[in-house]
């Protein structure tokens, strides 16, 4: 047989393992940590899940004719390899560069691909949601599409000030239990181009409907209640979003498609996550501002005019209510308002991609309760991506028309029942809808708001002697109705004792009903309400029982009030320009109307 010819394959590798090629080992561990840790995202780059930089570590360039290690392609190859290596060594070690940079590629796809699983398990894992049972079941109904097919979105956003965990480092407080600091229904329009964000008073009196306690039992409705008292129900560490969804619900007849609730430590969180929040102010505030109970003036915590906050200093801007304005929750709204307008415009200027949604969700996601079609990452996400398109000057934020009544504050009738069926009727705040159009003629000069004293006040019912006494009580479920005929007393000069619902809410008819000595003063007051009659009634004083056919006198002056306003039929009445006129935009200077009083 003929000897074995010299060279080849075998030869080759005979030869390369007599030499040792310590390189291979070397290279092929450039990849590491490929494991996830931490999962966190910043800055849009996924870090500490083997991947730095966006790509892998070392320089698969350098790859040699064995496909792992050596010199740079076409000048280190050796004669000792195969015989087409010896041939043709720069191909090859081109073949084998590229081999190695497509596999490199696919493991950093891999890796990105698990690592965007885990951040999106790892927010899952945050997100809390509440109970679907707990929200009422009578509820209003869903608004019907556009010519397009798109509906509104209506999200209720609440700020907690549960002293929870970490939450107390940061509230300043000791009390147990929850309370709803902050309170905005967003309405996100049909078009998904404009939206408006409400604030209603913690200190509101509202009826806060029936509602569901942790031990599944429902609690009797309330009426005459602080507003933020609906988080409160059931004196529970997180509160109750739930009872405050419903409670916004029967106060507007509108429909809450989402909720979301954040407390101190995801909100202090979330301002760092996007860099701190530009803020301005209009005078120093010192540490007895934050704190009233200090007992002295102590160092200056936010300085007068323009800063950057975030963290413990972004909360006591927000929640800031002393030493500046009148120290009332309206000027803190305001304060509110101008955050969140200055907090979108830096979202918006970072850009909406997930690269910036996932770490201030990341951040939010820690302290936050949502309601059960929230509760997901890829579900928050997806609606906050739907808002990329609406520009900040579209953005508007305004306060429910409202007066003080004592420490307390009352809802302005029927200013706020145009509110609520303005944003019913997906009309913009100035009387478009969300698509710009008006119902009005094209060149037609727009109506004129009417003013909330436009229609002719009652005489007054007495000149001399006691003023007449009443208590006012809602028999319907139409929501307002009390208020409004309290407006209507008070016009007469009538001296309104309180307003609430009646425990029946099925009254045909509207009642003045009237104690011992009481029935002069009683039919005084129902001549102010065509229809109804007095009869004796078992308190003393003087009660007004509103009906079902109060409630249809009222809709009928709505929708004739609308019709002389040059709208259409089925048009709310126009804002008062006041209300108007308060509304902030979100491109508003951060230093204007950030105080009341």
């Amino acid at each position: 047989m003929p000897a074995p010819r010299p060279g080849g394959r075998a030869e080759a590798r005979r030869a390369a393992q007599s030499r040792g090629t310590p390189g291979k080992t070397a290279q092929r561990s450039t990849t590491q940590g490929s494991g996830v840790q931490g999962g966190t995202v910043q800055g849009g780059t996924v870090q500490g899940i083997g991947v730095q930089g966006g790509g892998v570590q070392g320089r698969p360039g350098r790859v040699g004719p064995d496909g792992w290690a050596g010199g740079r392609p076409g000048r280190d190859a050796r004669p000792e390899g195969p015989r087409n290596t010896r041939r043709h060594p720069a191909r090859n070690a081109r073949r084998g560069a590229r081999r190695i940079i497509a596999w490199s590629v696919a493991g950093v796809l891999v890796v990105l691909a698990g690592a965007g699983g885990a951040v999106y398990y790892k927010l899952n894992g945050n997100i809390r949601s509440f109970d679907p049972d707990a929200i009422a079941t009578d509820r209003p109904p869903a608004p019907a599409p556009d010519a397009h097919g798109n509906r509104p979105v209506n999200v209720l956003l609440i700020g907690s000030d549960s002293r929870a965990g970490r939450n107390s480092d940061l509230g300043g407080g000791n009390e147990g239990g929850a309370r709803s600091d902050t309170t905005i229904l967003l309405h996100v329009y049909a078009d998904h181009r404009h939206a408006v964000g409400i604030s209603i008073p913690r200190d509101a009196l509202v009826t806060v409907p029936r509602c569901r306690l942790p031990n599944g039992k429902w609690t009797k409705e309330q009426p005459g209640q602080m507003f933020n008292s609906a988080f409160s129900v059931g004196n529970t560490e997180s509160g109750n979003p739930a009872c405050t969804q419903n409670t916004v619900e029967k106060l507007t007849g509108i429909r809450v498609d989402h909720t979301i609730e954040v407390n101190f430590q995801g909100f202090a969180a979330m301002t760092g996550a996007v860099g701190g929040v530009d803020v301005c102010l209009p005078n120093d505030i010192h540490e007895g501002n934050i704190n009233p109970g200090l007992g002295r003036k102590g160092k200056v915590v936010l300085a007068k005019g323009r800063q950057r906050v975030s963290g413990q200093q972004a909360l006591d801007y927000v929640r800031l209510r002393h030493g500046i304005g009148d120290d009332s929750d309206i000027g803190r709204m305001k304060r509110q308002q101008a955050f969140l307008s200055s907090l979108l415009a830096k979202i918006k200027s970072q850009g909406l991609s997930p690269g910036t949604l996932l770490p201030l969700a990341d951040a939010a996601t820690r302290s936050m309760t949502v309601d059960p079609g929230l509760d997901s990452a890829a579900k928050l996400v997806d609606f906050a991506l739907s808002l990329q398109d609406i520009d900040l000057h579209d953005v508007k934020f305004l306060t429910t028309p409202w007066r003080y009544n004592g420490a307390r504050i009352d809802l302005v009738h029927p200013a706020v029942d145009s509110l609520w069926n303005t944003l019913q009727a997906d009309r913009t705040i100035d009387g478009q809808d969300a698509t710009g159009r008006q119902d009005d003629a094209p060149g037609s000069p727009p109506p004129e708001a009417p003013s909330p004293t436009a229609s002719p006040s009652p005489s007054p019912l007495t000149t001399e002697g006691p003023p007449i006494r009443v208590a006012v009580l809602n028999g319907t479920t139409a929501p307002g109705l009390a208020a409004r005929a309290a407006e209507t007393l008070r016009a007469a000069r009538v001296t309104v004792t309180g307003v609430r619902s009646a425990s029946n809410t099925a009254r045909a008819t509207t009642t003045v009903e009237y104690g011992t000595g009481q029935r002069a003063g009683a039919e005084k007051v129902a001549a102010l309400f065509p229809g109804a009659a007095v009869t004796p009634g078992q308190a003393a004083g003087i009660s007004v029982l509103l009906g079902r056919d109060y409630a249809a006198g009222a809709a009928a002056s709505a929708a004739s009030a609308s019709a002389s306003a040059g709208g259409s039929s089925g048009a709310p009445v126009p804002l008062p320009a006041e209300v108007v006129n308060e509304a902030r935009s979100g491109d508003d200077d951060i230093c204007g109307n950030v105080s009341y009083g």
